[in-house]
């Protein structure tokens, strides 16, 4: 991460941004996330989801929102990054009243190994998973959230693609005091190696490049619902999203079989034990 056009006298907006506050604005919207978790369990179970684990976690966000639904919810955030869980101690989970923050907990482990409880659900959310390369590495994955449900368990996994999704392209967004850029840098059409980056612009100039940095693979929903199901799930449903009157996503996501050719998407994977 570089921050760009310092000023000598006062400091730049730039380097007075938080990146994981930034990120948090620009991608994430956890009480969406949450309130689309537990219709989609309660649908397919006809009950409520009471313990969630979050892997990939960051910052905790949704590990944070999802204990805000009740004193009987539980929450369990996994990630390798001890700089991050920290971040997220201090500026998310310290804003919970002292009871709530009781009934989360953050792991620092790799979510290969950790052992930890068993939940009613597992989330792997922002593509977290696509740091597996091959399919032996993604399925041990799958097999290791697999054994971490409950026997009615439900594991949660979100995908983008379309053909927009294998360009070398950038894409900018403009959010209150600062643009977001989603910077495609590289991909590879053999492999479907790809490198992302997400840069911040900021209205007096100042930029933070690379302020993450991404080398995934881009697998498709075909290959991740065939891994899915060797890795031992009964089912798993692709959830499409909606259009609205304009033709763009109306937040909505519902079980589809086929999706439409849109030029770039994002979906959710529900796999059932």
């Amino acid at each position: 991460m570089t921050v760009e056009n310092a000023s000598a006298r006062r400091p730049s907006m730039a380097e007075e941004a938080d990146i994981h506050d930034l990120y948090e604005k620009a991608v994430q919207n956890v009480e969406h996330e949450v309130e689309f978790l537990q219709a989609t369990f309660e649908s397919i179970r006809g009950r409520k989801a009471y313990r969630l684990r979050e892997d990939f976690c960051g910052t905790a966000s949704a590990s944070c929102q999802w204990v805000r639904q009740g004193k009987q919810f539980q929450a369990i955030g996994v990630d390798i990054d001890p700089a991050v869980l920290d971040w997220g101690r201090r500026h998310r989970l310290s804003r919970l009243p002292a009871a709530d923050q009781a009934r989360v907990q953050l792991l620092e482990s790799d979510v290969m190994t950790v052992e930890a409880a068993p939940v009613d659900m597992l989330i792997a959310f922002n593509f977290s998973y696509f740091t597996f390369k091959t399919r032996d590495q993604l399925r041990n994955y799958f097999r290791q959230a697999y054994a971490a449900l409950k026997d009615d368990g439900l594991f949660f996994i979100d995908l983008f693609g379309g053909p927009e999704a294998q360009e070398e392209t950038k894409e900018k967004t403009k959010h209150k005091g600062f643009t977001y850029i989603w910077d495609q840098a590289e991909f590879h059409p053999v492999t479907n190696y790809i490198r992302c980056h997400i840069h911040f612009k900021f209205r007096d100039g100042s930029k933070i490049k690379k302020a993450f940095t991404y080398e995934w693979r881009l697998w498709s929903a075909a290959e991740l619902r065939e891994v899915l199901i060797e890795a031992g799930f009964n089912k798993a449903t692709l959830y499409w999203e909606g259009e609205d009157e304009d033709g763009e996503g109306n937040g909505v996501f519902t079980p589809d079989e086929k999706g439409e050719a849109d030029l770039a998407w994002i979906a959710y994977i529900v796999a059932e034990k």
